[in-house]
């Protein structure tokens, strides 16, 4: 059953004109029904995020933030959920009229996390039925902190952590610390981080495009010498372009990988769930997808 309830929905972020959010949340709607809703792509950048949230009135459904804005938004935000405040970083906001329909289209702001969601489903397709023991995440910046909710959510509380250096991860000390894991965090090291990565139950790379490919020679050379291959799964957010090189080495070495494309629609699918209500149209987003990305 079709409805035309105007709704409105939109990606912020900056830069963001290459979003594929609009590409799930549109093909939910259109699978749901939802012919009045609209979803729109924004170019905010930090300093203007607090005036676009000012003018967001009771049609609003919901904002799916990328960076720069998963931090920012934080203190702008009437309530923030357990997890997100945790994590320290809100990719989702949900809105709901504040005081009924006296109050001229105020809204109540709530910032939620799906991110950790989607890597915790993306990983489950690429473990099956294998629980995680030893994991492995590479990067220190808020995807990371993410990264360490799902890994911890999955069994595993104590993982590896690199980073290219310890004075610049705060922020994932202090999600740390509110989270109660207990990972280690180590600087990049060709040897350590390298055996890292083979031996691992999963490896998520939270890395911006490119920085892991570094990985992919150096992994190559340890494993294939020895007729092994990676013991566990690989999770590399980034989804362009794809695959990575470090995709690409783990899958020639026989183990399996998980594509960020994925942690993109499962994400987004939570987020469809949060602002219409409904179970997400999970096949019909990822036919979307796919077809999208080619």
């Amino acid at each position: 059953m079709s409805t035309t309830t105007t709704r409105r929905a939109a990606v912020l972020g900056h830069p963001v004109a290459h979003s594929l959010s609009p590409v799930l949340h549109g093909a939910a709607y259109r699978a749901l029904g939802l012919d009045g809703w609209q979803y729109g792509v924004h170019d905010v950048t930090e300093g203007a995020l607090e005036g676009f949230l000012r003018d967001v009135d009771a049609g609003w459904a919901g904002l799916s933030l990328t960076m720069p804005l998963k931090q920012v938004v934080i203190p702008l935000l009437d309530h923030v959920d357990p997890l997100a405040e945790a994590v320290g970083a809100v990719n989702t906001v949900l809105f709901s009229a504040a005081g009924g329909s006296a109050a001229g289209g105020a809204v109540t702001t709530t910032g939620t996390n799906t991110d950790v969601h989607g890597i915790v489903a993306a990983l489950r397709e690429g473990l099956g039925a294998r629980g995680v023991a030893d994991a492995v995440i590479l990067g220190g910046g808020a995807t990371a902190a993410s990264a360490l909710a799902a890994v911890a959510e999955l069994g595993c509380v104590s993982p590896r952590v690199f980073v290219r250096s310890l004075e610049r991860i705060g922020p994932l000390r202090a999600a740390v610390a509110r989270m109660g894991v207990n990972p280690s965090f180590e600087v990049f090291d060709e040897r350590a981080t390298t055996s890292a990565l083979a031996v691992a139950d999963a490896v998520v790379s939270t890395t911006p495009k490119y920085a892991a490919d570094h990985w992919a020679p150096l992994l190559t050379g340890l494993l294939t010498g020895a007729g092994e291959k990676p013991r566990g799964v690989l999770l590399d957010v980034v989804y362009d372009p794809r695959p990575t090189a470090l995709q690409s080495a783990w899958a020639a070495l026989g183990a399996d990988t998980v594509g960020g494309e994925r942690m993109l629609l499962h994400q987004a699918a939570e987020q469809v769930r949060l602002m219409t209500g409904r179970p997400a149209p999970l096949a019909a987003m990822d036919d979307a997808l796919r077809a999208a990305l080619g």
